[in-house]
């Protein structure tokens, strides 16, 4: 049962509101606050790494909309012009064009040559941004608008690798020193101008934007890691928008102003393939059987995820519909086989799907122990296969937008984090098709039977497709909700 808003503790909604008071005053400058509305938003992290685009701060700059790539991804993950408006691959090296008529915030102009610095700067970071491990990268500039990009192996990836934020091109002027400062430094609709440490960043519309003057005019960033307090913001109306709502909160939230966004992640049951019970085929095909997934949605995640169907879930679009029929082994009988499952508390959900695995597993006749630690302290036995099984909430696309270095990781005989302990020929074979196959429909086809493969064999078990919420409040227009988490305020996001 969802209890109304108005029945929330007062002193729940005043502790909270007290957090946020006064936190959204324009931070931005006085004339880009006259002529509308700025957005006010709640995010959860504060940065980590000074708002660096070489770390997964980039993810901030790419949702205020400030910093932009050469490509962006559409919703099935193909590559489409951003800041290059066309590329071309010749074995090892791509070729891409320049966008004309961009600038940077600093008001120099965008060219190949600052193209290369800022993919430079990148490749030789370290640590190196997560979309270029194991990539040798170099880029160079061919003529003023064009850029070549070479790879040490041919990769069919490089322009979805490009749409990373991590990959973000800056002005020259945010790589003096050490460090990499994006203020005044992009290319989009919104120029950051402001940052108060781990607290607040402002941003102002930056009006000779190359794709036309954003709607707000500007935004005020407050990062405000409780869950509670971030779910007042909306409610008191504190804030216009807020990332990452939790479950117990929204259902005490006026449902109108919440959206639930698939998120490419997948609860997944790892079964040990290599030893001990789950060696046998047909008790791996009893422990799937014996999981009601149905019922863990409903009870732990309150309803707020998606049942899966596959290993990869309603946050890739194109997969539903291009599934077909998984032969399975014949279940076999556990006739009181004890099995020890092991998890993490360092998502709050973990434990409590593994007490209901516990109860549906017992039930068909496994007996079950738990081993629920903290992450840091149980990854090492979970990789070295001391477990027979593992649950873990997987990312199943990383910054390429691609989910096959995800399927290669952890279920190729030689993946770095194969928990399963799987090595089956089949399923390596559909794996390196699937990965040597060109971005497109033909790529997304490979995909699917590389995951069916992985299915036929029962050593992973899909449970659930976790979704993040999102707060929106009534007068907001065009918020982006973006499973990738890239996109938030928009050129054609604004406040009524």
């Amino acid at each position: 049962m969802r209890v109304p808003a108005r029945l929330l503790p007062l002193t729940a909604v005043t502790a909270a509101s007290a957090l946020l008071t006064g936190c959204f005053s324009s931070a931005g400058s006085d004339e880009a606050s006259a002529d509308g509305k700025r957005i006010r938003v709640a995010h959860m992290l504060p940065p980590r790494s000074g708002l660096s685009p070489l770390s997964d701060d980039a993810f901030k700059l790419s949702r205020w909309s400030t910093a932009e790539t050469l490509v962006k991804l559409n919703a099935d993950g193909d590559a489409q012009p951003a800041l290059a408006t066309k590329w071309q691959q010749s074995g090892r090296r791509w070729t891409f064009e320049i966008r004309d008529g961009v600038t940077f915030h600093d008001g120099t102009k965008l060219d190949a040559e600052a193209v290369v610095r800022s993919l430079t700067k990148a490749a030789g970071a370290s640590p190196k941004p997560r979309i270029l491990d194991g990539v040798e990268l170099t880029a160079k500039a061919e003529d003023a608008d064009t850029v070549s990009v070479t790879t040490g192996t041919e990769d069919p990836l490089v322009p979805q690798r490009l749409s990373s934020p991590q990959l973000s091109v800056l002005a020259a002027k945010a790589y003096r020193g050490k460090t990499v400062n994006p203020v005044g430094a992009g290319t989009g609709p919104f120029e950051l101008v402001k940052v108060n440490g781990t607290s607040s960043a402002a941003l102002d519309r930056y009006d000779k934007y190359w794709g036309g003057k954003a709607k707000a005019p500007g935004i005020d960033v407050k990062f405000v890691p409780d869950g509670t307090a971030r779910a007042a913001a909306l409610r008191t109306g504190e804030a216009d928008i807020v990332e990452a709502i939790p479950v117990s909160q929204a259902a005490v939230l006026d449902q109108d102003l919440i959206t639930e966004v698939p998120m490419p992640r997948t609860n997944t049951f790892y079964l040990n393939t290599e030893k001990s019970v789950f060696k046998d085929a047909s008790l791996r095909a009893a422990a799937r059987e014996a999981i009601d997934a149905k019922s863990i949605v409903e009870g732990v995640y309150e309803g707020r995820a998606d049942v899966a169907k596959g290993l990869l879930g309603p946050a890739l679009p194109w997969a539903a519909g291009l599934r077909t029929p998984v032969k399975h082994t014949k279940p076999g009988k556990p006739n009181g086989t004890t099995i020890t499952i092991g998890t993490f508390t360092d998502r709050a959900e973990l434990p409590e799907v593994a007490a209901t695995l516990q109860q549906q597993l017992q039930k068909a006749g496994f007996k079950v122990k738990l081993d629920v630690r903290e992450y840091a302290n149980i990854e090492s036995d979970a990789l070295a296969g001391k477990f027979d099984a593992f649950i873990l909430s997987r990312a199943t696309v990383l910054d390429s937008g691609d989910p096959v270095a995800y399927l290669y990781s952890d279920f190729a005989s030689d993946g770095s984090f194969n928990l399963s302990q799987l090595a089956d020929s089949s399923v390596d074979a559909e794996l390196k098709r699937a990965g040597e196959t060109k971005a497109g429909a033909a790529r997304r086809k490979a995909v699917i039977e590389a995951e069916a493969a992985v299915l036929a064999t029962d050593a992973a078990i899909p449970m659930l497709h976790e979704r993040v919420i999102q707060g929106d409040a009534a007068g907001v227009v065009d918020a982006a909700h973006d499973p990738r988490e890239r996109e938030l305020v928009t050129v054609d996001t604004y406040v009524k």
